[in-house]
């Protein structure tokens, strides 16, 4: 997309685009917050070199989307941290509290961790007088990166997807690409289903074991290394993941790692993104022509934000889990069977269930 800001805007939104910049500390950020109708709009911060306006608007209006098709009385925002989350704590910190300070005005943005963010960095931006959601337990949260939220609803959303093409996940072969706090929950719950995890990749690269692979084992062993390091498989470059022989495919890291020049390499006839536009519209409209069933990464991770939308209403963790078991498979079932009737692809089913909904709150709000 262009880096005009108009070139961003239709009748959903963005409601604001907001650019951060605190040089004493490195702070530079954006916050485009996509639609309030339903009520303020939620959306994780994610902190990565490489991060731009074009991958905060485009993972915003999935959020959006993704809202308004769990029935979340929440619109869609994300911000963005132009930093390495690996940077030395201390100074990660004040990065932190500099943005916290800096968003601390836009009243209907609550943020929640993501990729490069955590429990702790929600904690500081609490203490810096801002809202957000997915803190601690111990001040009060739900932290749903600690029970695994996201990969629980992903594994529920892959389980419909697989009812639906007359299999079921006992037994499945399951390749997470992207074992981090969503991936390697997913790995957890596949495994606790009945699947089998053959293959996982991080940074450190890629594993594959036709046989299996021990979750737990790798869990304990990321830590130390890297899974593309665990001695449980063969190992291969981190991009060979979505490639490897299988019958679940989770993209579970950064935005477009399945493409139009890399589709082909793809053998899963299921992918159930665990992170948000993971696979580009072009690679998507391939996969389904040779029959590769896509289920859209709003419907199927939207486990994070429903737990993050119970915090913030004041439910507690022991209504999450059903909450989201119930929401994602609904929704799952609803786009697929939607799909199917209409000879459409499920990413425009879905579009059409989030339009519909979202359009019905814009009626009874005048959000921009």
């Amino acid at each position: 997309m262009s880096d005009n800001i108009f070139a961003y805007c239709d009748e959903i939104g963005p409601k604001a685009i907001v650019h951060v910049h605190e040089p004493t500390v490195g702070l530079k950020g954006i916050v485009v917050i996509d639609n309030v109708a339903a009520g303020p709009a939620i959306g994780g911060t994610r902190m990565a070199p490489d991060v731009s306006l074009d991958e905060c608007f485009r993972l915003a209006r999935a959020m959006t989307l993704k809202n308004a098709s769990a029935g979340l009385p929440h619109g869609g925002a994300k911000s963005v941290i132009a930093a390495d989350p690996l940077m030395e704590p201390a100074k990660k910190e004040q990065v932190i509290r500099a943005f916290a300070r800096a968003i601390r005005p836009l009243t209907d943005y609550v943020p929640g961790p993501d990729m490069g963010t955590n429990e702790y960095a929600m904690a500081l931006i609490k203490d810096e007088g801002g809202q957000c959601a997915g803190l601690p337990k111990e001040i009060g949260g739900i932290p749903l990166d600690v029970i695994g939220a996201t990969g629980y609803g992903v594994v529920a959303s892959a389980d419909v997807a697989m009812r639906s093409m007359g299999k079921t996940l006992e037994g499945a072969r399951v390749v997470v690409q992207g074992f981090g706090a969503v991936g390697a929950h997913a790995a957890r719950y596949f495994d606790k289903a009945g699947a089998v995890i053959v293959g996982a990749a991080d940074l450190s690269g890629s594993v594959y074991n036709a046989d299996g692979l021990d979750v737990a084992e790798m869990i304990a062993h990321k830590s130390e290394g890297g899974v593309g390091h665990f001695e449980g498989g063969e190992h291969f470059d981190r991009d060979a993941v979505i490639g490897f022989d299988c019958d679940i495919l989770v993209p579970a890291a950064r935005p477009d790692v399945i493409r139009a020049d890399n589709e082909a390499e793809v053998k899963a006839p299921l992918i159930v993104p665990g992170a948000n536009i993971g696979i580009t519209d072009e690679a998507e409209a391939i996969l389904h022509a040779r029959n590769v069933l896509c289920v859209p990464d709003f419907i199927a991770n939207a486990g994070g934000v429903i737990c993050a939308a119970v915090e913030y209403g004041g439910g507690t963790e022991a209504q999450v889990f059903p909450i989201i078991d119930e929401k994602i498979r609904a929704n799952t079932e609803e786009t697929l069977g939607r799909a199917e009737r209409e000879r459409i692809l499920p990413r425009e089913a879905a579009t059409q269930i989030a339009h519909e909904r979202l359009f019905a709150a814009m009626r009874y709000r005048r959000f921009l």
